[in-house]
């Protein structure tokens, strides 16, 4: 096989050691071109010290490429170590299993070593330090938000103990309302007519519904629980805003704005899941080949699994996990939206394969959409809800006919001219 990197390295990465292997080549003695390559190998530990001296050792034999594994996140220490020295290849580990019955550490750093001196693996996609930074910045708020719904269930959970059924009545138990009325149950009020008339805005149209669902029977138990709960949710409250804040500084700064902007035109996208997209995918588009690479490394796209001429099963693979759930949900809310292309997609799916596939493909549309938006800098032109009608007008007119015949009327289709 060609060599690809005559000087290059494998790691194999541990929590509390890195297994390395440098190849290298050799020359002849007597004519002095290369001819045989020598492979040696040490250990090191994953301390800052222990690092620099590994890539110490790299450079004294002139070692261009490093690849490692991905593994949880022992690699980024490595990874934030090595990139400014070397080209760091990080490869997925289900690309470079190696044959069962031989695995060590030093044997697997050999394998890594010479699938990448072959070229016969593919680098994952790192973004630039700023963009890593705004992605743990992204997703450490997407875990606060999904502990303050945790804690918002937890909330109902102890109302329901107490016989209230506040969460029949009101649609967000937290919000105004809700929330005067869970502080003057905490302070002991317990009269279902003076709780129902902390109610605001349209609730208030609901002040005897309230009534009756405040008719519990609390105790100085729950009293103290939803205390609890309450101070956890407003901690949480405070933390999101700060990482909201802190997001938005960072997007300022590295000139993401005007993309947030644009992103945001697209239905069911609002600034949180374009500031995520912009942390997952970043803003240049040369990264990714077309939008179909882009969305089969996100996970939204069909795999391909056929083999003898059969067709089987086309499930997703895994992907961006924090990119794929943000599109699912923006895809939810994009199929409530009234007369748009994504909506229309949706209702013409559903039907044949199901609200979890017609959802995926939903979110597929919006990440392609967003990748155009991004590549081209300009925002979501909107196709209307009768794309599909106007893509192929006679089909439509066919399929509509025998249901107007069923209803007993006569049905002629002819074309009319087009008015110029």
């Amino acid at each position: 096989m060609d060599i690809m990197y005559s000087r290059c390295a494998g790691l194999d990465v541990h929590k509390q050691s890195v297994v390395a292997c440098r190849i290298l080549p050799t020359s002849s003695a007597s004519s002095g071109v290369s001819t045989h390559t020598h492979g040696e190998t040490r250990s090191f530990g994953t301390t800052v010290a222990d690092l620099l001296r590994l890539s110490d050792w790299l450079s004294e034999g002139g070692v261009t490429h490093v690849a490692l594994e991905i593994t949880v996140v022992y690699w980024k220490p490595i990874f934030n170590l090595l990139e400014g020295n070397f080209t760091v290849w990080v490869l997925n580990a289900q690309h470079v299993k190696n044959l069962p019955g031989r695995k060590t550490d030093v044997k697997d750093a050999e394998w890594l070593a010479d699938l990448l001196r072959h070229g016969l693996v593919q680098p994952s996609f790192i973004p630039p330090q700023s963009q890593r930074d705004l992605r743990d910045l992204t997703r450490e708020r997407t875990n606060f938000v999904r502990q303050r719904a945790t804690l918002v269930n937890r909330v109902q959970k102890v109302l329901e103990g107490a016989n209230l059924k506040l969460g029949d009545v009101a649609t967000n138990v937290l919000g105004v309302s809700g929330r005067a009325i869970l502080t003057a149950i905490i302070a002991g009020e317990s009269d279902a007519k003076v709780l129902a008339g902390l109610a605001v805005g349209k609730l208030r149209s609901k002040r005897t519904e309230l009534e009756g669902a405040l008719q519990g029977r609390v105790r100085p138990h729950h009293r103290f629980l939803l205390t609890e709960l309450l101070c956890q949710i407003d901690s949480l409250d405070e933390t999101i805003t700060h990482f909201d804040e802190e997001i938005r500084a960072a997007c300022e700064t590295a000139g993401n704005e005007e993309v947030i902007s644009l992103l945001d035109t697209i239905p069911g996208v609002g600034r949180e899941l374009a500031e995520v997209l912009v942390a997952e995918i970043g803003t240049d588009m040369s990264r990714f080949p077309t939008a179909g690479h882009l969305a089969a490394w996100a996970g939204v796209a069909p795999g391909n699994n056929e083999s003898a001429g059969k067709r089987r099963s086309g499930k997703t693979r895994k992907g961006d996990m924090w990119l794929r759930t943000g599109l699912v949900q923006a895809a939810r809310a994009a199929i409530r939206t009234k007369g748009t292309y994504l909506a229309a997609q949706y209702r013409r799916l559903v039907p044949r394969r199901g609200d979890k596939r017609a959802l995926v493909a939903v979110a597929h549309s919006i990440l392609v959409i967003a990748y155009h938006v991004i590549l081209r800098k300009e925002p979501y032109r909107e196709l209307g809800a009768d794309y599909f009608e106007r893509r192929k007008p006679e089909a439509t007119a066919r399929r509509l006919a025998p249901q107007i015949e069923r209803l007993g009327f006569q049905v002629t289709l002819a074309q009319v001219a087009a008015v110029a």
